[in-house]
């Protein structure tokens, strides 16, 4: 990842000003695009913040087109009836939905097959839709765009796997650099002879040739595409993980060997596909994908290995995204958005920020992002009955659609805001989840929830100057400075929260009033 330096101004650089009242962001608010893949049709509309758009709506067909592509050089018949009536509606959609345009790529199966091109002018013809068939290199481009939607400034080596075809792009430090594509598809695969044997041995191969042509790739390992997502539901079932995200979701070595092996030995792959929730059709490419990235771990040895939910599609959103608007960060532009959206006091939550920063003035810089999301997002899940708003609050930031944020991140963003409204976090699911995080976290994340909860109370104006905290951490001093005309706020229940604020970071606390 990129290095993050902190801005002088707390409300600067990474952390500025929400973008997506901008024009030009404004322009995205609303974005529909069609990828028509070997395996898959799917129509995704973005909206929201245009740096980390929300899916407005999300369909897929599985299609199959791609399936026999290889024996008879033509689309599946079955597949272009299913794919053709999926883009009328898809099409029919769009207009209900008042899209201006729905960009339309396709991918290996179209561009492989001698019918690919009079397939578009079937569609052209019944829906009006505009295809643009795209190469392997274009592809990797687009797929490893979409990681970068996620991932601004990431290192590492992005691998798209589609039915017909897997491709391979480095990035570095927010750009794309080489892009090379095969044919490892499971799709294909499925066609190669000599059982298990000679496909490991042909994947083995093809594996070796693209190293030889990326060099040693030791950051970390994106995994883009519906078989790698399979793949990492039955690691996670394996494993009993128990929050079922899969953006972010980390692997490593070990555990793709060990899961590769889970599967080739489990006795019945229908059970194991209704456990983890993959659809048969998918679970029937999934030994062939192992294969793939047990190979790809052996020979690449990335650091780490993450899964993303972004790929083509958000890659095609990326394209149309201004560079300083790219370089903004999706976790903060996403709260920003939330907050305008539905919080009570829109704005506050960067005067809450303010307030309670002197407390976590030496942390890293990436727990500040963290605890400026939390404080954007602290009131927006108000309308919740009172006896369940700390739940709420806990289950939306773990099973958000957020970018920019690990697991382990997810769960201290969940728990401080649970303490936002609860001392307690009580229930079989927080005890399982909390167990992503050590008990430091734990205890940073109530911390930041105690001081939320205290610094609500003075529900200070956008223009009002009325108080600040001072943090003294060798002399464990906490300090309130209140101005005068916000003493009247400073009530029972203010100054019992903030008792409890100082009990957790093991201080004494101080009340002084300033001069006007």
């Amino acid at each position: 990842m990129k290095v993050l330096v902190e801005p002088k101004n707390l409300d600067g650089g990474l952390f500025g000003q929400p973008l997506f009242k901008d024009p030009s962001a404004r322009a995205l608010a609303r974005v529909g695009v069609v990828d028509i893949g070997s395996n898959s049709v799917r129509l995704v509309v973005f909206d929201g913040a245009a740096r980390s758009p929300a899916y407005f709506y999300n369909e897929k067909i599985m299609c199959a087109l791609g399936a026999g592509v290889s024996e008879t050089g033509y689309l599946n018949p079955k597949g272009r009836i299913r794919a053709l009536s999926a883009l009328r509606r898809f099409h029919q959609l769009a207009e209900g939905m008042l899209l201006s345009s729905l960009s339309v790529v396709a991918t290996a199966a179209v561009r492989d097959a001698k019918d690919g091109k009079a397939f578009c002018r079937d569609i052209l013809n019944e829906t009006g839709l505009h295809v643009r068939i795209i190469n392997g290199r274009e592809e990797a481009r687009l797929s490893a765009q979409g990681v970068l939607l996620g991932w601004p400034g990431s290192y590492g080596l992005v691998c798209d796997i589609g039915g017909s075809s897997m491709e391979l792009a480095e990035i570095f430090d927010g750009q794309v650099g080489k892009r090379v594509s095969s044919d490892l598809g499971p799709l294909k695969l499925q066609a190669i002879g000599g059982g298990k044997k000679g496909r490991r041995a042909h994947v083995k191969e093809d594996v070796q040739k693209l190293h030889d042509v990326l060099g040693s790739q030791r950051d970390r390992l994106f995994l883009v595409g519906g078989s790698w997502r399979a793949i990492a539901r039955v690691d996670m079932f394996r494993r009993r993980y128990p929050l079922h995200v899969l953006h972010e979701y980390r692997m490593t070595a070990s555990s793709v060997s060990t899961t590769a092996k889970f599967i080739a030995d489990h006795p019945d792959h229908r059970a194991l596909a209704v456990d983890c929730r993959i659809s048969s059709s998918r679970m029937s490419l999934v030994p062939m994908a192992t294969d793939v990235l047990y190979r790809l771990v052996k020979t690449f040895r990335p650091k780490d290995i993450a899964i993303s939910s972004y790929g083509i599609r958000e890659g095609m959103l990326y394209e149309q995204m201004p560079e300083r608007l790219r370089n903004r960060d999706p976790l903060i532009e996403a709260c920003h958005f939330a907050e305008a959206k539905d919080a009570r006091t829109p704005g506050f939550g960067i005067l809450l920020y303010r307030f309670i920063y002197p407390l976590f003035r030496s942390v890293s810089l990436n727990k500040k992002r963290i605890i400026k999301a939390a404080c954007l997002l602290h009131d927006v899940s108000w309308r919740a009955h009172p006896d369940y708003r700390a739940e709420v609050c806990f289950d939306n930031a773990t099973r958000a659609n957020l970018g920019g944020l690990k697991h382990s991140e997810r769960i201290f963003l969940g728990l401080a805001l649970l303490h936002r409204y609860s001392n307690e976090h009580r229930g079989v699911q927080f005890q399982e989840l909390c167990s992503l995080i050590d008990e430091k976290a734990r205890l940073d994340a109530l911390i930041v929830g105690k001081a939320m909860r205290f610094g609500s109370m003075l529900w200070m104006e956008n223009d009002a100057d009325r108080g600040e905290l001072r943090w003294f951490p060798k002399k464990k001093l906490m300090e309130l400075h209140l101005s005068q005309d916000a003493m009247p706020l400073f009530g029972e229940v203010a100054e019992t929260r903030l008792n409890s604020l100082a009990s957790s970071l093991g201080a004494e606390v101080k009340v002084r009033t300033r001069a006007q």
